[in-house]
């Protein structure tokens, strides 16, 4: 090697971060993804074999960890306000006068830009390196997501070029792009989970998860608007955002000088239809003072500067017909009615169907045979029926019935209890929910086994070869005959064989969320398996013993105990057991276990700054103590860190119940 590995590092990393650049600011990649894969993993193989050469803000480090970290707060510099906005053209003309007004005649300069529908963000950057990412909050102070932010690639983690201040501050908003919101919610109602609503609600509540490994997954970007700091270039806002872009930072390519009225309108009319063709969820537009000095003049109100306005879009509408309603039965048995329409142009794309969600909605907007349905999107990537044309209505039209029987196998449906949700219980014998049941077990979060997707689940379930997942691995014995089906040849074949026997080794969490267990979804799998430790515990423990469980409420339990009272379930619960896969975590260092906490019940409030509320709840449980959400007359003590709920505070004063801080517990259990 001629390099020395320190300048190897180095140079990998300032390679990685350029590509880095060009792919997800520019979109102008110079080579391919395999060579960017390669040399990422040259550079991970380097700093593991010389660890002293660690950076965390390493390109490597963008993946995330797994460790649970609760978010602590810190105070905003200066206050993050929002703007004041409007949906009317003539209130951002009287913008534009007003400004022209108060700065009594001086020339000046709007800065129209596109507002992105995501989450704002506030980043600090001190000598060319991120020190800090924080949510906006309340104004005043906002959550630390910098472990979050670092994963999103877009953002800059070192700063190239010249001229950036020593410390400044700038402000954007984290947004999800519709590529990477369409294949999301896919996951979602693949896993018949609750879709996000649109990619701003996605973008706000991946930000905010605990786990950074799963907020890279994700798929998030970064678009910066605003600049802030005490040397800052240049004064006025355009030139400084210019100047960001060339530090690295993604800045809204929709910026543009405008000078009077009639530019501020034209501006208007283009992007209220362009804005349909951009690659992410837009709500509107902002218009803002150029000059910095103009800025300061102008001032603020108790809410927001007076300097600029934001204009928001009106969510687009259309009217289509209503072909008829279908009847969709997913894996867990749930109906849901679709309404099938006459294609329509809604933000850029053709919609040809909405989910009508259930009962109560198609009832709520009494919708009839052959309806012209009002169908929006908005800043929603998600159709939705809003209302009926009602006055065109036919006069023999009959209102739309909802389904007594499922509409695959006939059986009749059962309305689960406190919801709007109609049921089909035919569990073993309902082809959809097969079907979606295996989908959902070979899928990548799930086992994760390669070259069964939608199409082959359907062709293995028809040809009798598999209608349980416990069936999978037995497939070998048909290989001859999957081999003579269209489009499955030996290399097809062998690759889904390599795919089910590659699964057995697949951690216990997540074949605990592959058994497709009612209201069991990955973040409650993960909770289970760490807690009960294997998959016999889990099959033998009553609905008392999952609710101690953190997170886990009566509904779960329930479910999960009605699951495996199921013996079609315990059965196939066997067979998977006895194909290989993992039935328990791995054995833990009993060594570190003590007595200390033995027999003391304890109560976790509030956020920490040396370790994260799962890991103190596991150091209770490594001690002998037992975890609990509520305070009672049983609690021993609380564990309290900054923001103890005011209502957990005042019952723990009024019963007695100790109070400690995490430097107490700490020394407590190393003692």
């Amino acid at each position: 090697m001629s390099e020395q590995p320190k300048q190897q590092i180095e140079r990998l990393r300032d390679e990685l971060n350029r590509h880095n650049y060009n792919y997800y600011v520019l979109n102008t990649p110079e080579i391919s993804d395999r060579d960017f894969d390669m040399m990422m993993k040259e550079l991970e193989r380097l700093e593991k074999e010389y660890p002293e050469y660690a950076d965390p803000l390493s390109p490597t480090q963008r993946v995330g960890s797994d460790i649970n970290k609760a978010f602590t707060q810190h105070v905003h510099q200066r206050p993050m306000l929002s703007l004041g906005n409007t949906y009317s053209i003539e209130e951002v003309d009287d913008f534009v006068t007003r400004t022209r007004d108060a700065l009594m005649g001086e020339d000046f300069t709007i800065i129209g830009e596109m507002k992105y529908d995501g989450t704002s963000i506030s980043l600090t950057y001190e000598h060319g390196k991120l020190v800090r990412a924080v949510t906006r909050g309340d104004g005043e102070r906002g959550d630390v997501v910098t472990d979050n932010v670092k994963t999103i690639k877009s953002v800059p983690l070192r700063l190239q070029g010249t001229g950036w201040p020593d410390e400044f501050e700038i402000r954007g908003e984290i947004v999800l792009p519709w590529i990477e919101f369409d294949r999301l919610n896919a996951e979602r109602e693949f896993n018949e989970e609750p879709l996000f609503a649109n990619p701003r609600n996605a973008a706000s509540g991946t930000l905010k998860m605990q786990n950074s490994a799963e907020v890279a997954r994700r798929g998030l970007d970064a678009v910066f608007y605003y600049l802030l700091g005490d040397n800052l270039p240049f004064d006025n806002h355009y030139d400084n955002m210019m100047a960001a872009k060339e530090w690295g930072f993604k800045v809204t390519p929709v910026m543009k000088p405008l000078h009077g009225i009639d530019d501020v309108d034209k501006f208007i009319e283009h992007w209220d239809t362009a804005r349909k063709e951009l690659p992410m969820a837009t709500d509107g537009l902002v218009f803002k003072v150029n000059n910095l000095r103009q800025q300061l003049n102008l001032g603020y109100t108790a809410k927001s500067p007076r300097w600029a306005i934001a204009y928001k879009f009106q969510a687009e509408r259309a009217l289509t017909q209503l072909q008829h309603v279908s009847f969709e039965v997913g894996r867990m048995g749930i109906v849901t009615p679709v309404a099938n329409l006459d294609p329509v142009l809604l933000s850029g794309t053709i919609v040809k169907r909405a989910s009508l969600h259930n009962e109560s909605i198609i009832r709520t907007l009494d919708i009839h045979d052959h309806d012209m349905l009002y169908v929006e999107k908005g800043g929603e990537i998600i159709p939705k029926v809003t209302g009926v044309d009602v006055k065109a209505r036919a006069p023999e039209a009959k209102p739309i019935e909802f389904v007594t029987h499922c509409p695959v196998c006939g059986t009749p449906l059962v309305r689960i209890e406190g919801e709007a949700a109609w049921m089909c219980t035919n569990k073993e014998g309902c082809a959809p929910q097969i079907c979606g049941r295996l989908e959902h077990f070979v899928g990548r979060r799930m086992m994760n086994i390669e070259g069964i997707g939608e199409e082959i689940v359907v062709i293995l379930f028809r040809n009798g070869w598999v209608k349980s997942p416990a069936d999978l691995y037995t497939l070998k014995r048909y290989s001859q005959d999957m081999m003579r089906l269209p489009g499955m040849g030996p290399r097809t074949v062998e690759r889904i064989l390599d795919g089910i026997e590659a699964s057995k080794s697949v951690p216990f969490e997540r074949v605990v969320y592959a058994l497709s267990i009612p209201y069991v979804g990955e973040t409650v799998a993960k909770k289970l398996a760490r807690a009960v430790r294997d998959i016999d515990t889990l099959m033998e423990a009553d609905i008392e013993t999952l609710t101690s469980i953190d997170d886990i409420g009566p509904r779960i339990a329930e479910s999960i105990t009605e699951y495996f009272n199921n013996p079609v379930n315990r059965d196939m619960v066997e067979h998977l057991r006895a194909a290989g896969l993992r039935m328990s975590m791995p054995e833990e260092d009993e060594s570190s276990r003590t007595s200390l906490l033995e027999g003391k019940t304890i109560v976790i409030s509030g956020t920490f700054s040396r370790h994260s509320r799962d890991e103190y709840k596991e150091m209770i449980e490594r001690n002998g103590g037992k975890n609990a959400s509520g305070i009672s007359k049983k609690t021993d003590f609380v564990l309290a860190g900054e923001n103890m709920g005011p209502a957990k505070l005042e019952k723990a004063r009024s019963l007695n119940v100790p109070i400690i801080n995490e430097d107490e517990f700490l020394a407590m259990i190393t003692q």
